[in-house]
């Protein structure tokens, strides 16, 4: 069964503080980016808002949801002061024993146990609120050069913390820190390089 048929929107609001993460960082500039979104609504348009914006979730063990995109998004809300969401089901697996459940999610792609470095680490690392996920600047970086169109949004799950991989190999943490708009304008230049033809929405030309 193809996993869209899955999907179940759930009505009924979800509290943020009950969230499991599937990963262990974000950008927190794409984090900021959408608070000040957040902030800029209409007052009477929050329903609308957060009902455009369902986040992906998997009932896991303890019937915890653990939401598999949208962490941007949960921990802005989070951030704002925000106590409800709504999710949506993908796959109910609060059936299975714990190790069961991690087999299942990672692979399915679900999983994303790396840290700020871009290293592996155990699921058990990985953080039980949103409130508590860490900030890899390059994964703003990745999610800026997206938005500029240095690349398609892709369905491949993760697919800017790939990139975000990519990037981490070009350019210096130091200019990242330092020459931020320096370090955008160079990430925009080599997510066309032909050596980046293997990451999902890759923009660059054939042959170049």
């Amino acid at each position: 069964m193809a996993i869209g048929s899955l999907v179940q929107p759930i009505l009924n609001p979800v509290k943020i503080k009950d969230l499991r993460p599937t990963q262990i960082t974000v950008g927190m500039r794409e984090v900021e980016r959408k608070a000040s979104e957040w902030r800029g609504r209409a007052q009477d348009e929050a329903g609308h808002y957060l009902g455009e914006r369902m986040i992906p979730a998997v009932i896991g063990p303890d019937k915890r949801p653990w939401i598999v995109d949208h962490h941007h998004l949960a921990l802005a809300l989070h951030l704002e002061g925000v106590e409800t969401v709504l999710i949506s089901v993908l796959a109910r697996l609060d059936h299975l024993p714990k190790r069961r459940f991690f087999a299942f999610m990672d692979a399915h792609n679900w999983l994303h146990p790396y840290d700020e470095e871009g290293q592996p680490r155990p699921w058990k690392d990985i953080p039980r609120h949103v409130g508590d996920l860490i900030d890899d600047p390059y994964r703003s970086l990745a999610g800026e050069v997206r938005e500029a169109g240095g690349f398609a949004k892709t369905p491949t799950p993760y697919s800017e913390f790939l990139w975000a991989d990519y990037f981490r190999d070009h350019i210096r943490k130091r200019m990242l820190e330092e020459k931020y708009p320096k370090a955008l304008e160079r990430a925009l230049i080599v997510s066309r390089a032909h050596d980046a033809r293997h990451l999902p929405g890759w923009a660059g030309r054939t042959g170049d």
